[in-house]
C-alpha cells in the first residue's frame, strides 16, 4: 500500500511503515507516547523506534499526525502560519519572520564557549534568567562508558548547566525522554533542536494540550543533515584511536587564530591524551558529499527551522566565515524574540546587524539548493516502503544531467557509507571503509565542481568545511 493521501484526509501509518520507507529520523516523538517503546541504535548507528509488535506495526492516524516526515502531518507552512501569521515578513526560502540578524554574543562567555557566535546559549540563558521558562531541553555530552552514546538531551535549569551544551553536535539524539519529563513535571520549557525535531515538537503540541501549555518556546538550529553515530567511529579509525578509548568528541574545535570554517575534529581519550585532525584531511570530511547521512534527510525541505520561534545558523559568507571567533545568523520569528534581541543590542550584550532574507539565503545557499531543486529531483525516484513523502516542493526531473549525477552520487555515498562502515566495524578492517571513502570523495568532488549551478563553481561552505557543494 502506498500512502499519498492529501493532508485533509486521515492516513494511518505505523512506526514500521516509516522505518521501512526510510522516513524515520529517530526523533522519538512516537516512542514518547508508548510506555513500552524505546529508541535504539540500529546497526548503522541511527536511532529507530522499537517496541511491542502490537504498537510497532499498528497503523494509526495519531502517529500520522505526529511524525514529522509523515504525509499526514501538518507541513511547515501550516505550522508557521498558525504561530507567526502576523509576522512582518515572509520569504519562500527562510519562512515567516520579524527580523533577521548577523553577529554574536558580546557578553562572556557565550561566544568563546560556542562553536559559532554563542547566540543559542545566550538566548536560552536569557530565557532562564528572566524567568520566562523553568527549563531548557538541549543536547549535552554524556559519558559513553555509562550511557553507550556521546550526546543526549537533558533539561537544564541554570546557566551553568546550559553552558555544558554549548557547541555543535553532529550526532544522533532523540526526544522521548525529555518529552516524558515535561509531561511529568509542571513548568514552562524551551526546546532547542534541528528543524525536523522542532516540527515534531509542534505536532506533539497540537495533539496534546498539556505539551502546548508547557512547551512555550522553541529554538531552531539550521541543519545540513543528521549524521549517524558511525562518524565518531570513523574519526577514531582515522586518528589511530580505538573507539572504546574515546571519552569525548568535539566536532568543531575552536581556534580564534583560524577561519571559522576551518573545522577540526578532536577526540579526548581515556588515558588523558587527545587526537585531532582538520576536516578536509579526513576521508569523509566533505559535508556536502553526504557521508553517514540519515536517509530521512533526503526528504526534508526545511533548512532554517521555519517552525521555530527563533532560529540560528552560521554566517557562511565573508568576512564572517573567516572570523575565527565565530558568527551567527539569526531569524527571529516571534515578536518576543525580536524584542529580546533588540534589548540585548541596547544593553551591549549582543553585537548584531540587521539583514534581509537574501543575506540569510546566501549563507545557506548550498543547503537550500539541495532541499529545493535536489529534493524535487529525488521525489521522482522510485522508493521502497509503503509511505511516500508529500513535500512543499513539486517533483521535477528538469535538471542538467550533471546536476542529476551529483544528487545521485550523494545518495549513493550516504547509503554505502553506512554499509561499508558496518562491514569495516564487523571485520576490524577499517581500510574497507576509509579507502572506499577517499576514492568516492575524489570522484564526487570532480563531478560536483564540474556541475556547479548555472555552470559556476559551488559556494563552498554549509556546516563543516567541504570542498564542494
Amino acid at each position: 500500500m502506498t500512502i499519498s493521501t492529501p493532508r485533509s484526509a486521515e492516513p494511518a501509518i505505523s512506526p514500521a511503515d516509516m522505518v521501512r520507507s526510510s522516513l524515520c529520523i529517530g526523533c522519538g516523538s512516537c516512542v514518547s507516547v508508548e510506555p513500552e517503546a524505546v529508541v535504539r541504535f540500529d546497526r548503522y548507528g541511527q536511532y529507530k523506534p522499537d517496541g511491542p509488535d502490537s504498537w510497532y506495526h499498528r497503523r494509526s492516524a495519531d502517529l500520522a499526525r505526529r511524525c514529522p516526515f509523515s504525509p499526514g502531518a501538518a507541513n511547515e507552512d501550516l505550522l508557521a502560519w498558525s504561530r507567526f501569521a502576523a509576522a512582518r515578513s515572509a520569504d519562500g526560502r527562510i519562512g515567516r519572520f520579524e527580523s533577521a540578524w548577523v553577529g554574536a554574543a558580546a557578553e562572556p562567555p557565550f561566544r568563546a564557549q560556542g562553536s559559532s557566535g554563542g547566540l543559542v546559549s545566550w538566548v536560552a540563558a536569557d530565557l532562564l534568567a528572566s524567568g520566562v521558562v523553568d527549563g531548557v531541553a538541549h543536547v549535552v555530552p554524556t559519558d559513553p562508558t555509562e550511557t553507550g552514546r556521546f550526546f543526549d538531551y537533558q533539561i537544564s535549569r541554570s546557566r551553568e548547566q546550559l553552558l555544558e551544551g554549548a557547541k555543535s553536535r553532529y550526532y544522533p539524539v532523540e526526544l522521548s525522554r525529555v518529552l516524558r519529563q515535561i509531561r511529568a513535571t509542571p513548568g514552562r520549557y524551551a526546546i532547542v533542536g534541528v528543524p525536523c525535531f522542532i516540527k515534531a515538537v509542534h505536532l506533539a503540541r497540537r495533539a496534546e494540550p498539556l505539551l502546548a501549555q508547557r512547551i512555550t518556546h522553541t529554538l531552531g538550529l539550521f541543519c545540513g543533515h543528521m549524521k549517524s553515530a558511525r562518524l565518531v567511529e570513523s574519526f577514531a579509525w582515522q586518528l589511530g584511536a580505538p573507539l572504546e578509548a574515546v571519552r569525548a568528541v568535539d566536532y568543531r574545535l575552536k581556534d580564534e587564530g583560524r577561519p571559522a570554517n576551518w573545522y577540526r575534529a578532536h577526540l579526548d581519550l581515556a588515558d588523558g591524551s587527545a587526537r585531532g585532525e582538520d576536516w578536509w584531511n579526513l576521508a569523509d570530511g566533505d559535508w556536502g558529499a553526504g557521508f553517514f547521512q540519515n536517509p530521512a534527510c533526503d526528504s526534508c525541505d526545511d533548512v532554517v527551522g521555519e517552525t521555530a520561534d527563533i532560529a540560528f545558523g552560521d554566517a557562511w559568507v565573508e568576512p564572517h566565515s573567516s572570523d575565527g571567533r565565530g558568527t551567527n545568523v539569526v531569524i527571529a520569528r516571534s515578536r518576543g524574540f525580536d524584542a529580546m534581541l533588540r534589548r540585548g543590542i541596547e544593553e551591549s550584550r549582543l553585537v548584531l546587524e540587521e539583514v534581509d532574507a537574501d543575506y540569510i539565503a546566501r549563507t545557506q545557499a548550498a543547503g537550500l539548493r539541495h532541499r529545493r531543486e535536489g529534493l524535487a529531483y529525488r521525489l521522482t525516484w522510485e522508493r521502497d516502503g509503503p509511505v511516500r513523502p508529500v513535500k512543499r516542493v513539486a517533483p521535477s526531473a528538469e535538471l542538467p544531467l550533471r546536476r542529476k549525477l551529483v544528487y545521485r552520487m550523494r545518495a549513493a555515498i550516504a547509503r554505502n557509507s553506512h554499509r561499508l562502515a558496518l562491514l569495516a566495524h564487523r571485520t576490524g578492517r577499517t581500510s574497507l571503509y576509509t579507502a572506499w571513502a577517499r576514492r568516492s570523495l575524489k570522484l564526487y568532488q570532480a563531478l560536483a565542481w564540474s556541475a556547479g549551478p548555472l555552470g559556476k563553481p559551488f559556494d563552498r561552505w554549509l556546516g563543516p568545511p567541504r570542498t564542494s557543494d
